[in-house]
């Protein structure tokens, strides 16, 4: 979707959230990198529940990249032990919130155990009509930029389309976020200054908002400074200032 239909919006719809420092936050404590992933399942929480307060509609939380499969294996054992876990512990909560559930990412890649749990709140809070919960699991950008490249390719040589008139919207129906219009906010906490390989796609207009704050550590007073630094924001997707603000 075309994210310059929000220019006037002061909460943005959709936000987006690299959760980056469990590892680090875990070990300036001189703790297993595992309880830091622990305590960012807590912070999942309490922003959950802070941007359904604001009224934004879709939070996109980068919770596994197909590139955090390299790291060690008691790590991500661990990790994908916990996904499962906590979303089956938190399932009731999220339907009391109405709160609905959905993934984006290469999942079958994923521990059965934990893809059965996942798809069983997907399954429970289908119905829920308030904020959409998206989980970017074993995700890449360009993982999702390839794959629909190729059913495009796919599509096009069965010939229900025609390849000269692929244009950006066509793209865009093959990604796995179709049904959903891009974020207008991207946060990343952690401190780093990169995107890493993240919905680079949907955030070519997202407004950037960066903090050393460590994901742990990230309370919804933070979340709703950027929310507020979003909305002192002026966006004007390649128009002038004064054509946006009609003057």
């Amino acid at each position: 979707m075309n994210a310059s239909e929000n220019t006037n919006r002061k909460v943005p719809r959709h936000v987006a959230i690299i959760m980056d420092g469990n590892g680090r936050w875990a070990q300036a404590r001189g703790l297993d990198r595992s309880e830091g992933h622990v305590e960012g399942v807590n912070t999942v929480r309490r922003i959950t529940e802070a941007a359904s307060e604001a009224g934004v509609d879709f939070l996109t939380l980068y919770a596994f990249s197909t590139e955090n499969w390299n790291r060690p294996k008691e790590e991500v054992d661990a990790l994908m032990h916990l996904i499962g876990i906590a979303i089956e512990r938190e399932t009731p909560d999220l339907i009391k919130n109405n709160v609905r559930l959905t993934m984006i990412g290469d999942v079958e890649r994923m521990p059965i155990e934990a893809l059965e749990r996942l798809r069983g709140c997907i399954a429970k809070t289908s119905h829920c009509t308030g904020l959409n919960l998206n989980l970017a699991l074993s995700y890449s950008a360009r993982w999702e930029i390839a794959d629909a490249a190729r059913r495009i390719a796919i599509d096009a040589a069965a010939g229900k389309i025609d390849p000269s008139v692929v244009d950006e919207a066509t793209v865009e129906k093959y990604l796995s976020t179709s049904s959903i219009p891009d974020p207008d906010l991207l946060i990343r906490t952690g401190g780093d200054m990169r995107v890493s390989n993240f919905l680079l796609w949907q955030i070519a207009y997202a407004e950037l908002y960066m903090t050393p704050v460590f994901w742990p550590d990230f309370t919804k007073a933070d979340f709703m400074e950027a929310l507020t630094q979003f909305g002192n924001r002026e966006r004007r997707f390649g128009l002038t200032g004064e054509q946006v603000r009609g003057s």
